[in-house]
């Protein structure tokens, strides 16, 4: 199964501007705020786990994939998040790893919710028939933004 080209574009358009920001910020501009460059952390580790998702898609279900694609964006948002926006922590890099997990791990069950909620139930229910996998993941995996940073914030990365 081929990813359609109306799924690339898509992922294409929802993350370019996040993407390019996140860009210029490694290319050694300053993004002065730690909530900006969470935004651009995990929009770019949310394009990881969306094309994740859909290459999983193709050998097992939606709601599996879901889940699969889970450790890869987890690992992915974990070195970002720690190099590029909670770069002060004191705490050991293990003791932050599994905080992030116990965080992202509260985030999946509502990523999952909200993916299988949207494809299964309002999507048919307002006929919804345009990629609505992508669609629904997509939504689903910016679900946790606020919630996510403060939990990092103050549980994963707190400063002693």
């Amino acid at each position: 199964m081929e990813v359609p080209q109306q799924v690339l574009f898509f992922v294409a358009i929802q993350t370019s501007p996040l993407i390019m920001l996140g860009a210029y910020n490694l290319a050694g501009a300053s993004v002065k705020t730690r909530f900006t460059r969470f935004l651009i952390v995990g929009a770019l580790a949310a394009a990881v786990n969306i094309v994740a998702r859909v290459l999983i898609s193709r050998s097992v279900r939606f709601e599996y994939a879901v889940v699969l694609a889970f450790p890869v964006a987890l690992t992915f948002a974990f070195v970002m998040s720690k190099v590029y926006v909670f770069q002060t922590s004191q705490s050991s890099g293990w003791q932050q790893y599994l905080r992030f997990l116990l965080v992202y791990l509260a985030a999946l069950v509502q990523v999952w919710l909200v993916s299988v909620g949207l494809m299964h139930w309002i999507m048919p229910t307002i006929g919804w028939e345009h990629h609505p996998e992508l669609v629904a993941h997509t939504v689903a995996v910016c679900s946790p933004v606020l919630i996510t940073y403060y939990a990092h914030k103050r549980f994963t990365f707190k400063q002693r």
